[in-house]
C-alpha cells in the first residue's frame, strides 16, 4: 500500500487530490505543515506527497516552489481539482448565530467576495486547514462559529451546511503536484517544471522564453521566487508542454546557453483540466 503525505487532516482537499489521483488503496500520512510534508519524503517514511501549488483565484503558493527546490524532490504528476466552498456548522446553528468563522487563509481568500458581502462584522480565524477548521467547530462543539471547508469534510464531522458555492469564481481550481523522492521516468510525459536563474544582463530571460517558442514548446506558466539572501535575485519556475520530445529536448540544450542554473523539477503526464461550467 502507498503511504502518502499530505498538509491537512481527514476531509481536506489534499486528502481528496490523493484519492484521486491514486484512485487505488492508499494509507494517507496526515501533516501539519508543508514542511513536515517534504521532511517525510526526504526521509523516506512516505512513497509519495501530494502538495497544492496554484489556485486559479488566490494564486501560487511560493513557499512551495522554494520547498520543492530546497529539498530536491521530484514532481512526477499533477491533478487539477474542482474547489467547491461551503459554509458549515453545527447541526442547529443557524446563519444568524455565526459570530466566527474558520477556515485555511487560501479559502478565505477564495470567498473574500462572499465573506464581505454576508458576514463583514464577523470575526475570520485563520486555521491550518479547511477539515481542521470543521472537526475544530464540531470538537468544541460550537454554537456561535463554522467553518468554510468541502462536503466532504461536513459528512466527517457531522456539520451541516448553511450555503454553498462561496467561491469568488464557480471555476476555482486547485492544481496539486504529486511529489516523489526520486524521478519517475514515463514515456508518455508531455510536461516538465523547470527551475532556472539567468544573469543580470539585457534580454536574459527573453532568450530563454524565445527558444522554447522557436522550438514550440508551449510556456504554460513562469513564476518567480526570490532567492533568499539575495535581494532582488529571482529563481524562475516555468512549465511546458510539448507534442514533440525531440524539440523538447533541443530546447533544453540551447537555453543552457543563457542561464547561470537550470533544475528539471520533473517531467511528467499533464493533468487534465475539465473546466465546470456552473
Amino acid at each position: 500500500m502507498k503511504k502518502i503525505a499530505i498538509q491537512g487532516i481527514a476531509g481536506s482537499f489534499h486528502e481528496d487530490a490523493a484519492r484521486r489521483y491514486f484512485e487505488d488503496e492508499i494509507e494517507v500520512v496526515e501533516c501539519k505543515t508543508f514542511t513536515s510534508v517534504c521532511n517525510l519524503i526526504d526521509s523516506d517514511q512516505v512513497t509519495m506527497a501530494v502538495m497544492a501549488i496554484e489556485n486559479s483565484i488566490a494564486g501560487s503558493l511560493l513557499q512551495n516552489y522554494a520547498l520543492i527546490r530546497d529539498y530536491h524532490l521530484k514532481i512526477i504528476g499533477e491533478i487539477y481539482v474542482h474547489i467547491q466552498m461551503n459554509l458549515m456548522a453545527n447541526p442547529g446553528v443557524s446563519r444568524a448565530n455565526i459570530k466566527t468563522i474558520y477556515s485555511h487563509p487560501i479559502a478565505i481568500k477564495q470567498c473574500a467576495e462572499y465573506l464581505e458581502n454576508y458576514f463583514p462584522d464577523v470575526r475570520i480565524i485563520e486555521n491550518q486547514d479547511t477539515a481542521a477548521s470543521g472537526k475544530l467547530v464540531h470538537d468544541q462543539k460550537l454554537t456561535d462559529a463554522a467553518a468554510i471547508g468541502n462536503q466532504r469534510t461536513a459528512e466527517l464531522y457531522e456539520l451541516q451546511i448553511l450555503d454553498t458555492g462561496l467561491e469568488t469564481n464557480n471555476k476555482n481550481y486547485t492544481r496539486f503536484l504529486i511529489l516523489s523522492k526520486h524521478a519517475a521516468p514515463n514515456e508518455l510525459s508531455n510536461k516538465a517544471s523547470l527551475c532556472f536563474e539567468v544573469g543580470h544582463y539585457y534580454g536574459a530571460l527573453a532568450h530563454v522564453l524565445n527558444t522554447f517558442a522557436e522550438n514550440q514548446i508551449n510556456l504554460t506558466k513562469i513564476q518567480s521566487v526570490p532567492i533568499i539572501g539575495k535581494p532582488n535575485e529571482y529563481t524562475f519556475h516555468v512549465d511546458v508542454e510539448w507534442d514533440s520530445l525531440k524539440k523538447y529536448e533541443k530546447a533544453i540544450h540551447a537555453i543552457l546557453k543563457n542561464v547561470s542554473s537550470l533544475s528539471i523539477l520533473g517531467e511528467y503526464v499533464r493533468g487534465e483540466l475539465a473546466i465546470h461550467n456552473l
